[in-house]
């Protein structure tokens, strides 16, 4: 066979490549223009560009990367991307905050009529307003749904049942990596899935302790005791989150908490009036301490039941607040399908046992109960999202917002203006909430650009 007595050849280096582009470029020559891509940066500086290159330089065009990873770092510093990051979570949470308020606030004034009203069943309301809830993921995705109506059924349906799938997985294993194979379903996602039936059970069971706690006290001890005790359930959120969601004590935080309950103990005491004679006082008195046992209970198992949704049910941090907020709503309706299927039980014994006989309301009294039941699964799925997105010491002093919106309702609803303690403990629950939103903000910004520098230390380590 013949050889070349010189080692140069006389055709362009790149001409065999331009005549396998002109044919059908393959992906091995797409990816050695890649790494041959300084080549047109030097070329493109104003030096005469030889005519045998000409045919090769679609090629390299094409093979030219928009942008690296490393630009976009550079491009934007850590600490911009991760007060855009906390921004955008807090912007979602903004929304649900506004939602969970005035759900909470028509569905207590609904209540109060329908209580008022004469039907008086505390089991009874409770289980219906938390068997509503079973209703959040159907709305959920018939509104995702109308979202993406242009999608076909059968891909909208699998993406959807993906993200639920992955997302408990994520829950389990307090990981947001996913393998692969575990994607696809299998023991993996079975695993979860027993995982979840075991939290929705014991969170709902914590839940309706909680609520029914209020039931049972409310004609116990007085009506200062109840709002107070029962409230200063953020700061046993706040106890409760340290040791389970390994939160740091922060003196903010701790002050701002402080602020809170010392603002319910103002609307609760400041305008208490002395005990009414007679026997009704006696009687009130001889059960106020057992009433506010129960609803100190009750206020207890309600922090419990914030922090362990947060650490048992939530995705793990770094997980898009999309993400977030689909499952928040899916679980929810975990809770809803749990208290129809099992806690149904009590209904019938306290029939029998004559403590409280079941009757259903009729005419403007179901209307309103009706209407009462969609605000409480409304406010429950944006408390949900809510405690998802942030953390169970913000949405709990969140919700303490609803008595000083609660009074402010009732002034317009029946003339009487807010007491001079109603209004001096709302305002005192308003800076305690605007303390924590702020506290809340730095730590999740300090976060955020934590794991940004740890992302730039990584791609500047793989370069050297």
């Amino acid at each position: 066979m013949a050889r070349p007595t010189d080692r140069r050849s006389g055709t362009p280096l790149l001409h065999g490549h331009a005549s396998v582009a002109s044919r059908s470029p393959s992906r091995s020559d797409v990816d050695r223009g890649r790494a041959d891509y300084r080549t047109p940066r030097r070329l493109s500086d104003g030096s005469p560009t030889p005519a045998s290159s000409s045919a090769s330089q679609p090629m390299l065009a094409s093979a030219r990367p928009p942008i690296s990873r490393q630009s976009s770092f550079r491009s934007r510093s850590p600490a911009a991307h991760a007060r855009l990051a906390a921004r955008k979570k807090y912007a979602y949470a903004s929304v649900f905050l506004v939602l969970s308020l005035v759900s909470f606030t028509i569905q207590t004034e609904l209540a109060a009529w329908v209580q008022h009203a004469g039907w008086n069943k505390a089991y009874c309301m409770l289980y219906l307003t938390h068997g509503s809830w079973s209703m959040l993921w159907p709305v959920q995705l018939l509104i995702l749904r109308v979202q993406k109506r242009k999608e076909p059924w059968a891909t909208f349906w699998r993406r959807h049942v993906w993200l639920v799938r992955t997302t408990a997985v994520m829950v389990e294993t307090r990981d947001l990596s996913v393998p692969q194979h575990h994607q696809r379903g299998g023991s993996r996602f079975a695993g979860a899935l027993v995982y979840m039936i075991k939290a929705t059970a014991f969170i709902t069971v914590s839940l309706t302790v909680a609520g029914l706690s209020w039931y049972v006290a409310v004609n116990m001890t007085s009506p200062s005791d109840l709002t107070a005790i029962y409230n200063c359930s953020a700061f046993f959120a706040y106890a409760f989150s340290v040791p389970l969601l390994k939160e740091r004590l922060r003196l903010d935080k701790s002050l701002a908490v402080l602020v809170a309950v010392a603002g319910v103990l103002v609307v609760a005491y400041g305008d208490a009036k002395s005990t009414p004679e007679g026997g009704e006082g006696t009687r009130e008195g001889e059960n106020r301490l057992l009433g506010n046992l129960i609803i100190g209970a009750g206020s207890v198992l309600y922090g419990l039941y914030e922090v362990l949704y947060k650490r048992y049910a939530c995705p793990p941090d770094g997980c898009s607040p999309g993400r977030g907020m689909i499952f928040a709503n899916t679980f929810g309706s975990c809770i809803g399908v749990f208290t129809l299927t099992v806690l149904w039980i009590p209904l019938p014994i306290l029939h029998m046992l004559g403590v409280e006989t079941f009757a259903l309301p009729t005419g403007k009294v179901a209307w309103y109960l009706f209407l009462s039941v969609v605000m409480n699964a409304t406010f429950a799925g944006s408390f949900l999202v809510l405690i998802s997105l942030t953390s169970p010491v913000l949405s709990s002093v969140a919700s303490l917002l609803t008595i000083f919106i609660v009074a402010i309702s009732d002034w317009w609803l029946t003339g009487q203006p807010p007491s001079f303690a109603a209004m001096v403990g709302g305002s005192m629950i308003v800076v305690a909430f605007a303390l924590l939103s702020w506290s809340t903000y730095k730590e999740m910004a300090e976060e955020e650009q934590k794991k940004e520098v740890d992302i730039s230390g990584g791609e500047s380590d793989e370069e050297d």
